[in-house]
């Protein structure tokens, strides 16, 4: 600027003058702009080269097989894959169907052009406004959630997927967050958008997309939650059903209807902006109130123990296979409570996903030891008959789970006493859903085999001290009491001693051990000497988990009944289950040579094991405050049973404890699970 300024005082052209002056200044503000850009142009740069780097260093060994994978998939793909409501078969260990699973409304199939235009627009307003345009996925989305990846330190991928994308997630990937499965999800509606016309896709989409309640498909949708067809359903209606989708249990319209109007409310905003409707529509949509329908019948059918337990199995394997983290310890009560929300709405999204998907799921399940041990329960707890008084349903109750300890798989589930012709009897598992207090039974896990890792021996001497002294908060290590050694203490199940070890191990250490063994219902609350004595909340299924551990030179196997399922396609699912080491093995063995004296000389003695099996067996009473509840967990070298007996609403029971009823019914069980075996030793 400053040379042509002299230029103009030596005399020029003028309009050639003014080019030159608004070129310069051109020329300066676009170099200023440089300079203030330049920084972060280069950072920004240099953030976009690391994230590419990160990205091939971790999944670049990967990409060829992601590039295999979509080409095989879209290349063997059908329009029959994206009908969703398929019925799911469940199979015991002899390959016998135990139950078929449907969702919960007949899927009726539209074709593109009986689909509402506005549910079109819709969808692709809020999900996907490049739809029509783009190749099956959104760069501009790639790009948000590469920067996303790279800030987060590579803990967020989530986002930017387009309605193909969707589509080839719900149809042929897991929900898993990870950049693997994202990569496999562009691809394949990449080549899904060479494969079929945007019409097909977007006929495949309404069609597969969950509606919630296991209900599948637009048409679906309409006829359950407002009694109509999808062509008569009003702007207002089509905008809330095409807001279910994003998040199908939380927007229930059978719980709370109101919790989907913010988003219907949305996808009205976004279809207005786009131009698919009007103002007016857009107001007379939004002063619609919305009725739902009420649901005629229960969407989940009632079925026995072991059909119940093999549902929750499956359901809980599908949410790993997308990438739900389980967690087993917890700082607050809110961070639990905050946890449970999101597992249970998980849950219920893959028990849909379960009833619709079309799996054959096997399991380990013995439909002969079902029968056996059920009829062991109802035979010894017949003599109590009061029921209900609303469902009539048998007011004392018992549960019981078997592991096969050669593979540490589920063998049979019991969930309360049977009763013939009343359906609610199977309403509530008992053996995987009530959470009850385990007394002493909880000792050898979270006191004892730690004790025997931290260096005590069976003479070690404990010192008895006073429970209540102890639990008003007196030192328990400096409380006085008589001396018993640890095996004496195990086997007539002294709380004092109990008391004693952890206060020394400390509560952390000790209920470690069940959080490794994924005991779920551990809380902030539980980290007191009281756990010792079995103050927490624990299942049948539970224990077996973590007796069986001890059975098994302390190698805890996750507790699943499932052996083999497959997708609708045929395609394996399940790849086993994990195994980790709790506890060493020689304080594991020790343990279970402690619990032979229980049955053999303590508090399990009344049972008379001897009398009846020369099979070696171990175990442990226990029995809570008042008499309320009343446990029996032990193992033979071939099976680990645990069993419960009480009242669903806790009260007390003249005569009940670890050593009556449930020691019975666990002599009488195993007897039938061991007969005609050869007797064997603890390995």
């Amino acid at each position: 600027m400053r040379v042509i300024a002299a230029q103009k005082k030596n005399g020029g052209n003028t309009v050639l003058y003014f080019f030159k002056v608004m070129g310069a200044f051109l020329a300066d503000l676009l170099h200023g702009i440089w300079i203030l850009l330049e920084g972060p142009l280069i950072v920004a740069g240099i953030l976009l080269l690391v994230g590419f780097i990160i990205i091939y260093a971790r999944y670049g060994g990967k990409y060829k097989e992601c590039v295999a994978y979509a080409e095989e998939v879209v290349r063997e793909s059908e329009p029959y894959d994206f009908r969703m409501a398929e019925t799911t078969y469940l199979y015991d260990s002899e390959g016998n169907q135990l139950a078929k699973l449907s969702g919960g409304a007949d899927s009726v199939y539209l074709s593109y052009v009986d689909i509402p235009k506005d549910a079109i627009n819709a969808f692709v307003a809020v999900e996907d406004r490049t739809f029509w345009k783009n190749d099956g996925v959104d760069v501009k989305g790639i790009f948000r959630v590469l920067f996303k990846y790279i800030f987060s330190h590579g803990d967020d991928v989530a986002g930017a997927s387009t309605i193909t994308q969707q589509l080839a997630r719900t149809t042929y990937l897991t929900r898993e967050v990870s950049i693997e499965r994202k990569v496999k999800e562009m691809l394949v509606a990449k080549r899904l958008t060479k494969r079929y016309s945007k019409q097909e896709l977007m006929e495949y989409y309404i069609n597969s997309a969950n509606f919630g309640n296991a209900i599948y498909g637009l048409e679906a949708a309409a006829r359950s939650y407002f009694g109509k067809s999808a062509s008569e359903l009003s702007l207002a209606e089509t905008a809330y059903l095409c807001a279910l989708p994003n998040r199908p249990t939380y927007f229930n319209p059978y719980e709370d209807k109101e919790r989907a109007v913010p988003r219907q409310q949305k996808i009205l905003r976004d279809m207005k902006e786009q131009g698919y409707i009007t103002s007016v529509q857009y107001e007379r949509a939004l002063e619609e109130p919305i009725q739902i329908t009420p649901r005629r019948t229960s969407l989940i059918p009632e079925y026995n123990f072991e059909t119940t337990y093999a549902i929750d199995c499956a359901i809980r394997y599908l949410m790993r296979l997308d990438g739900f983290s389980f967690r087993y310890s917890f700082s607050t009560d809110e961070e639990y409570r905050e946890y449970r929300e999101s597992f249970d709405e998980e849950y219920e999204l893959e028990r849909t996903n379960l009833y619709s998907g079309g799996y054959k799921v096997y399991t380990s399940l013995d439909s002969d030891a079902q029968k056996r041990l059920q009829e062991v329960l109802d035979r010894e707890l017949e003599f109590e008959i009061e029921r209900d008084v609303d469902e009539g349903i048998f007011a004392f109750q018992g549960a019981m789970t078997a592991i096969d300890n050669r593979n540490g798989r589920v063998i049979a589930v019991v969930g309360g006493r049977s009763q013939e012709y009343l359906s609610e009897t199977y309403g509530l598992n008992r053996a995987y859903q009530s959470y009850r207090q385990p007394g002493s039974s909880v000792k050898p896990i979270a006191v004892y085999t730690p004790a025997l890792m931290e260096g005590f021996t069976e003479d070690s001497t404990l010192t008895d001290v006073d429970v209540k002294e102890a639990e008003e908060g007196k030192p328990v290590l400096e409380l006085p009491g008589q001396g018993y050694s640890l095996k004496n203490a195990v086997t007539n199940s002294r709380n004092g001693c109990a008391l004693y070890v952890f206060g020394q191990l400390t509560p952390k250490k000790g209920l470690s051990y069940l959080q490794d063994m994924e005991f779920e219902r551990i809380l902030p609350s539980d980290y007191v000497l009281s756990s010792a004595l079995g103050t927490l909340s624990v299942t049948t299924t539970q224990m077996a988990g973590a007796y069986a551990a001890l059975g098994n030179n302390g190698t805890f196997r996750q507790v699943t009944c499932l052996s083999s399922m497959r997708d609708k396609n045929g395609r394996e699912l399940f790849d086993g289950t994990e195994e980790k080491q709790v506890y060493d093995a020689a304080a594991a063995d020790k343990m279970v040579e402690l619990m032979e004296s229980v049955i053999s000389e303590g508090t399990g003695k009344s049972m008379e094991w001897e009398s009846f099996s020369e099979m070696p067996a171990a175990g442990k009473t226990g029995t809570t405050n008042d008499n309320k509840d009343g446990w029996f967990c032990g193992l033979t070298p071939y099976y680990t049973l645990t069993v419960w007996v009480g009242f669903d609403n806790p009260r007390s029971m003249e005569g009940l404890s670890g050593g009556s009823y449930p020691a019975l019914i666990w002599r009488e069980g195993m007897l039938t699970l061991i007969r005609d075996l050869p007797v064997k030793e603890f390995s």
